[in-house]
């Protein structure tokens, strides 16, 4: 399966701290009729890194049971012990996941020795769909161009998350790794369209939780070269997009997609509910950009 278009980085509903998985169900049918191409559970946004093993089984499959051969499925597996990330990449493997998402291993800073180490040693021991996950601003390393052409030659990955927001380096991953090779995918929901225009395939989106059918047309219109149109659509949510960052995420989408009344605006510790008065710049966001609230 190709992995493009528009996929949602889906937040996990939580209730009385626990995972509300009607909830997230309800949601994951939502986005496959909002046009949502691929549903990205436990990632960053969906707070992978404080849900337990069980927990992540528990939301891939129910997204799977919803989603399964509707939308492409990529399960967050990733973890800073090489070992735990086999551990994950297998899970999502068993569960029927079409993909796994694998971030870079974060606080022990490897060198792109260390990392291309890392992503062959998941590679040999799951033998299934990697695609990289790039966010130095998270994880203190940065898997650079020369290393991703590494692992391509490799058949490590099938893909890579690119979260830099830097379209020089899109362009270099081009250049190393070629056009089609793999499948490049933005972690930025500000710069989707100038990403695509460099060869992107599609994104990884936060925004998408909330405003789907929107994000899901902008991205089509640039994938049929029609860029005025979807840069238009770009510039139209660039507030609603910085409203979704006005503290550290996913607390402000995730206070979004309550204000929706799709789902609690719970959060695991050490994530903390959003401020008032970033929950108001949250609210007028969505009011101007015109998102409807329960």
């Amino acid at each position: 399966m190709r992995f493009e278009g528009s996929m949602v980085a889906i937040v996990t509903p939580m209730r009385d701290g626990a995972v509300d998985l009607r909830a997230l169900k309800e949601l994951t049918a939502w986005h496959l009729a909002e046009g949502t191409e691929g549903i990205v559970p436990c990632g960053t946004t969906g707070e992978g890194a404080t849900l337990t093993a069980a927990e992540r089984a528990e939301v891939v499959k129910a997204v799977l049971e919803v989603a399964k051969g509707k939308a492409a499925v990529i399960a967050g597996a990733g973890s800073n012990s090489t070992r735990e990330a086999i551990a994950g990449v297998q899970a999502a493997k068993e569960l029927g996941a079409d993909g796994a998402l694998v971030v870079t291993p974060y606080y022990n800073k490897p060198t792109q020795e260390g990392l291309y180490r890392h992503y062959l040693a998941i590679h040999e021991a799951a033998r299934f769909p990697v695609v990289a996950y790039n966010v130095p601003s998270r994880t203190s390393v940065d898997l650079l161009p020369d290393t991703v052409a590494r692992l391509v030659a490799a058949g490590a990955i099938c893909g890579i998350k690119e979260a830099t927001a830097s379209m020089d380096r899109q362009v270099q991953l081009v250049e190393r790794c070629g056009k089609d090779a793999i499948a490049y995918l933005s972690g930025d929901d500000f710069t989707a369209v100038p990403f695509l225009a460099c060869g992107g395939h599609g994104v990884i989106s936060v925004v998408a939780n909330i405003i789907p059918r929107q994000f899901a047309s902008m991205l089509a219109a640039a994938r049929a070269g029609r860029f005025e149109e979807a840069f238009a659509a770009q510039v139209r949510m660039a507030a609603l997009n910085r409203a979704m960052f006005v503290e550290t995420s996913p607390g402000p989408v995730k206070a979004a997609v309550a204000l929706m009344g799709k789902c609690g605006p719970e959060l695991r510790l050490p994530l903390a509910p959003v401020s008032e008065k970033s929950l108001a710049a949250v609210r007028e966001a969505m009011v101007q950009y015109g998102v409807p609230l329960a």
